[in-house]
């Protein structure tokens, strides 16, 4: 298989990984998998055939190029992020193509913010974070309601889902995010991140149907914090999680993500609810799904797909509501998500 338009996916035997490859061979796109355990992408490869294995560690700038060698893009899905990012983003920089990650670790995304948007502005290469349901598809949403505007007054991003059945990958994530805070809390407020001891409090928020009015743990501080005001000027954003999801996740016997159809995903259903105050007017978006992981792989590849078609605004590192048309990247997403815009 040639590889001269082909996509790499760093980390493809992993949970996510496997379903962003997954959606690129649907989608008829050259694959490349790439990962340190040659023996495991090998084994995966034979199960989806047509790919091309290329095994290479974070820790191997060598084996990351020749990974990329050739290759029209990068999906970064392996975490720890706080690991993985930075030597990723530095191989994509040097091959000259676009880097797309799905990071949802909040200190992670702001260290590719901080530590890489010059070279990438001088490559002329767009890095792209946290493309996935944590990070992305908040920042399109809250993009989206602004319609067009470029500062607000408030967002609010509330996450309902009705379980949350966490991989080995995220808890691993959770761990190291938790150790850098010092186990300290985080929040976006007057217009930067801050630490806080406060404890955790729990509201009601009205999601649409099937889920409706649930309690959720307000300041459950997810990578909106870091992508959405990475373009917007907004002096405060808050995130929330559903009391069930957030009670999932920390206890540490939750299984881990059971496949109940055939494309490969849990029975989880979600929605992403995202409310913006701006000029006294309240402005709303929400997007609904079934499994929070699954619907990162249409995220992040049709995030590639624009950038390799010219459909971006933007190089440099850059979040995906200042990269993508927001409104039309969501519709995009149909049949697994459905959204709902303001007119």
């Amino acid at each position: 298989m040639s590889t001269a338009a082909a996509v790499v996916v760093y980390g493809a035997t992993g949970h996510t990984g496997r379903f962003v490859v997954a959606e690129l061979l649907r989608r008829g796109v050259s694959t490349v998998v790439s990962g340190r355990n040659a023996e495991r992408l090998e084994e995966l490869a034979a199960q989806w055939g047509g790919v091309v294995v290329r095994a290479a560690g974070v820790d191997d700038p060598d084996a990351l190029d020749r990974a990329l060698a050739g290759a029209a893009a990068v999906i970064n899905c392996a975490g720890p992020f706080a690991v993985t990012a930075g030597p990723v983003v530095e191989a994509a920089l040097r091959a000259g193509i676009p880097y797309v990650d799905v990071a949802a670790e909040i200190e992670a995304n702001a260290a590719t913010f901080a530590d890489h948007a010059e070279a990438a502005r001088r490559a002329g290469v767009a890095v792209v974070p946290a493309m996935a349901f944590y990070g992305g598809l908040g920042d399109l949403l809250v993009t989206a309601a602004l319609g067009g505007r470029t500062a607000a007054d408030e967002v609010h991003v509330a996450y309902g889902l009705d379980s949350w059945h966490p991989t080995e990958g995220t808890r691993a994530a959770g761990a190291v995010s938790h150790e850098r805070r010092g186990g300290r809390r985080v929040r976006f407020a007057d217009g930067a991140l801050r630490y806080h001891d406060d404890e955790p409090r729990k509201v009601h928020w009205d999601f649409p149907e099937p889920l409706g009015r649930r309690p959720v743990i307000a300041e459950f501080t997810m990578a909106d914090v870091v992508t959405v005001p990475s373009h917007l000027e907004v002096p405060e954003v808050r995130t929330y999680m559903s009391v069930e999801a957030a009670g999932d996740l920390a206890a540490q016997d939750t299984p881990v993500p059971e496949a109940v159809d055939a494309l490969g995903r849990s029975a989880q259903l979600f929605a992403v609810d995202v409310l913006v105050r701006t000029d006294g007017a309240e402005r709303r978006a929400t997007a609904r799904g079934q499994d929070i992981y699954a619907v990162t792989a249409p995220l992040a590849v049709e995030a590639v797909q624009r950038l390799l078609s010219g459909r971006a605004r933007a190089t440099g590192v850059v979040s995906a509501g200042a990269v993508f048309d927001a409104a039309d990247f969501l519709r995009a997403l149909a049949p697994y998500v459905s959204v709902d815009l303001p007119a």
